[in-house]
């Protein structure tokens, strides 16, 4: 069983950063791809990064690529999404995700989760 709490949500100006952080429960935390996933007011859940539970690949959504960073510390069983020149369209529930067994992370947004979190609300001001 694996439980995962996200935190570092909150309100920020575009031009912004943020950087938000799924703590997870359990001994088996480097046993798991992880992904970050994102759900705006009415929209419907999008993929947004991954990373294999090495931390040796990531992969990213198109809309993301050179803004926001995934990396993770097996160390303290957290993975980490670093945000930079936030935008109003990345206001959005973030949550965390654990995929456990080999991955494509190129399709990693079409898997099916073994866990995933709650989620942090991120807004951004215009």
């Amino acid at each position: 069983q694996v439980q995962l709490v996200e935190s570092g949500g909150g309100l920020v100006q575009a031009g912004g950063s943020l950087r938000l952080s799924c703590a997870a429960s359990g001994r088996t935390f480097s046993n798991y791809n992880m992904g970050w996933f994102r759900q705006a007011p009415g929209k419907e859940r999008e993929y947004v990064a991954a990373i294999s539970s090495s931390g040796g690949r990531t992969n990213y959504a198109d809309f993301v690529k050179g803004r926001f960073t995934i990396s993770r510390d097996n160390a303290k069983n957290t993975v980490y999404l670093q945000m930079s020149s936030l935008k109003p369209d990345d206001t959005a529930v973030y949550s965390c995700a654990a995929r456990f067994g080999p991955a494509d992370l190129t399709n990693f947004g079409s898997y099916v989760m073994n866990y995933s979190g709650k989620g942090t609300l991120v807004t951004v001001s215009s």
